[in-house]
């Protein structure tokens, strides 16, 4: 694979793009494609997600919008400076990331939401040239145990170095800072595994280490 970041013809996973087009042929309007990163390219701050959700970035195309998951995550981006927007509604909606930039571990919907190690693999080289590309003393902050393992695997690092754990963080060999929360889902904040003050401590704690208050 090339080191481009992203693809947007990409079929690489035989399951998921089976999976994608009979989505497609259920939901003739949604994206059902490879989701895009979303944000500027030397953003600071990158947040990592697990994949696109059915009826959020799968149908809209961009990063955690229409799912419950993006309610949580743009309304702390918004309260700590990292979005013009607490709420989202769409791709026309006038989204505006400062300073952030948002993708994923996998760019396609799998099913059950839940990509397989090979699909994680396979996906992991647009990741490593995302994370090449960051700025000095950027933050990576990776939502999930997936997420966390991925960008681990993309930076070329032990796993068993760098174990996940909400709220961890890690300094990374090449001036950068790794930060980890459990993922924002409506299964975890329904369950109270993560609240919103929890997820809100992390994004704060994001926006103090880019601030110089580490």
């Amino acid at each position: 694979m090339s080191t481009q970041d992203f693809d947007a013809a990409c079929r690489r996973c035989e399951r998921l793009t089976g999976f994608l087009d009979t989505v497609k042929r259920k939901h003739p309007a949604y994206h059902c494609a490879p989701v895009a990163p979303f944000g500027a390219r030397r953003a600071r701050l990158l947040v990592v997600g697990l994949a696109p959700g059915m009826h959020g970035a799968n149908a809209s195309g961009r990063p955690f919008t229409g799912d419950y998951a993006g309610i949580l995550l743009y309304r702390c981006l918004h309260r700590h400076g990292f979005s013009n927007m607490a709420e989202v509604t769409g791709p026309d909606d006038g989204l505006i990331l400062q300073d952030c930039r948002i993708t994923n571990a996998v760019k396609c919907l799998p099913p059950e939401n839940k990509p397989t190690g090979g699909e994680v693999a396979t996906c992991n080289a647009y990741l490593a040239a995302e994370l090449q590309a960051l700025p000095p003393r950027a933050l990576i902050l990776v939502l999930g145990g997936v997420a966390h393992k991925a960008t681990i695997r993309a930076l070329g690092l032990r796993q068993a170095e760098y174990p996940f754990a909400h709220a961890a963080e890690y300094d990374l060999p090449d001036d950068r800072h790794l930060l980890a929360s459990y993922h924002c889902s409506r299964y975890n904040t329904q369950t109270r595994r993560l609240t919103e003050s929890m997820f809100d401590a992390v994004v704060q704690r994001a926006r103090d280490y880019l601030d110089g208050q580490a």
